[in-house]
């Protein structure tokens, strides 16, 4: 085990922490481009997105394996492992990423999700590590800060404010869940492409772009509040906790059911209900908070700020 004197970083025989993960991110590399491939094979005109798909994927496959190599040699290590190439390197591949996973988890364009099977998963491969390469750049990134830099980001977020994680991961699932509903109704419920805009299924899909709307306002007002000030009153946070935790309930019940939109294994489905599980988990926290604050200890703390003092007898 050394350290690097110019970022004090951990090195262990010329491995950063980061190694596990850029080895990881080959491997999903080398499925998603190899499902990828599959799949333009497959295709009678090949489009634009399949080129892509192979593009990004190939692309990642090439890079990662390079730096996975470079991080197996002592000597060619010190030329990535905590460099500004490593960064810089984690930031594009992340950024191809997330237009991969835009454009694989999309039913319209039937790589990985067939929108004339009901929005169906038909390449489970594509889907999931296209999804799990993203999650892995993301990591990268973090790492990379938190390493290098000395940004503790689960720390700094940690401290910054309660439940920030919560309601920022909260933010996340309903913009997919905004995403997933609008790319739906775009594709069935519009000029009577396969269900009239008056269907159950196309209302029960408006009611998901209301819910993505609705939950990325509410949560972006709270992590907006929690960066600028570090505190978010907890009766604001309760009610619009409660409120999402209601409407994201009544989500999984009208978008996962059988009539619904996000019936088929895919975004909707999955997004659903992890929303519904963060914002309960979210309620559940604002409730224990709440409760503290209400204890008997903090009870003997004065309106007018006095705090009691024992007595101390005279010696």
């Amino acid at each position: 085990m050394a350290v690097d004197p110019s970022t004090g970083e951990l090195i262990n025989n010329g491995q950063s922490p980061r190694f596990k993960l850029w080895l990881a991110f080959f491997a999903f590399s080398t499925i998603v481009m190899g499902s990828a491939v599959g799949v333009k094979k497959r295709e009678n005109q090949v489009s634009s997105n399949s080129v892509w798909a192979v593009f990004c994927s190939a692309f990642s496959f090439t890079v990662t394996g390079v730096v996975t190599m470079m991080h197996l040699s002592p000597m060619l290590s010190d030329y990535i492992v905590g460099t500004k190439w490593e960064g810089i390197i984690t930031v594009v591949l992340a950024a191809f990423w997330s237009a991969t996973v835009a454009v694989v988890a999309n039913a319209a364009t039937g790589l990985a999700v067939d929108a004339s099977m009901d929005n169906t998963i038909v390449n489970g491969n594509l889907y999931y590590f296209s999804w799990a390469g993203f999650v892995t750049s993301i990591l990268l990134i973090i790492e990379y800060l938190r390493g290098v830099f000395g940004v503790d980001v689960y720390g700094t977020v940690r401290n910054r404010a309660a439940r920030l994680t919560l309601w920022a991961g909260l933010l996340a699932c309903q913009l997919v869940v905004l995403g997933a509903s609008a790319n739906i109704f775009d594709t069935d419920c519009t000029d009577f492409n396969g269900y009239a805009p008056e269907s159950a299924y196309c209302k029960r899909t408006k009611y998901g772009l209301s819910l993505g709307v609705i939950g990325t306002l509410f949560s972006l007002v709270i992590v907006a509040m929690k960066m600028l000030t570090t505190v978010a009153p907890v009766v604001v946070e309760g009610v619009l906790a409660f409120v999402l935790c209601i409407m994201n309930g009544c989500g999984v019940a009208f978008l996962t059911s059988a009539e619904g939109p996000g019936s088929p294994i895919g975004n909707l489905y999955y997004f659903s209900w992890f929303s519904w599980l963060v914002s309960f988990v979210l309620l559940a926290s604002v409730y224990e908070d709440y409760r503290g604050m209400r204890t008997p200890e903090n009870e003997e703390v004065k309106v007018d700020g006095e705090i009691p003092v024992e007595a101390i007898d005279d010696v």
